[in-house]
């Protein structure tokens, strides 16, 4: 030992910064079967005319993965290092494209108003746009509201793709009425919070 650093003594010199992630990484690879599941939910979902409860039941099984794992990409790309360009723009799509489909299959069913649907997809569809708008900015966070907006969403479409009767029939119609409310609610804070920011952003642009 020379008690001299690597670099000093001739040896290599460590390494500086983190290496970046690559694009085959776990939370991409999750991103991916989001993705995947997309398709065959959808024929999962109309399969027989829609309406046989064993295969609304598989359809209602790949729907409850695909959202299990929007809970776990996110949270490891942020935790080991993992955020990549293709997951920041894959991520959201595999978001949208699993709930959007869910909805759309569901009001061509008649099991869900098109309207709920439209109310739904305009939101999502225009806060993601919204966020590229303010980007340059801020990132807007998720708010605790956004997060119990996914869930209500998440767990009322589910028991809509299921086949329930009865007291579950009238428990989910509850579940996604509060879904909805949360979904106009977010919806107008995430709109107030990114015309605060892009103010801001040109009031630090016209003061230099």
């Amino acid at each position: 030992m020379s008690g001299l650093p690597a670099s000093a003594a001739g040896g290599p010199a460590p390494a500086t910064g983190v290496r970046p992630a690559g694009l085959w990484n776990i939370a991409n690879i999750l991103t991916m079967v989001r993705l995947l599941l997309v398709p065959g939910f959808v024929l999962l979902m109309m399969h027989d005319g829609g309406y046989d409860p064993v295969w609304r039941s598989f359809a209602w099984a790949a729907f409850a993965v695909a959202m299990i794992t929007d809970l776990f990409d996110g949270h490891l790309a942020r935790t080991y290092n993992l955020v990549t360009d293709f997951g920041k723009i894959a991520d959201p799509i595999a978001d949208k494209a699993i709930m959007g489909a869910a909805l759309i299959c569901l009001s061509i069913l008649d099991d869900l108003p098109w309207w709920v649907t439209g109310v739904i997809l305009f939101r999502e569809i225009g806060i993601t746009l919204m966020r590229f708008w303010v980007i340059r900015q801020a990132v807007i966070p998720a708010s605790r509201g956004g997060k119990m907006k996914t869930l209500a969403q998440g767990v009322g479409v589910g028991m809509y793709i299921l086949a329930l009767e009865g007291a579950l029939a009238t428990l989910r119609f509850w579940v996604m009425a509060v879904a909805v409310v949360l979904t106009v609610v977010t919806g107008l804070d995430y709109v107030r919070q990114a015309i605060v920011l892009r103010r801001a952003g040109r009031s630090r642009e016209s003061a230099r």
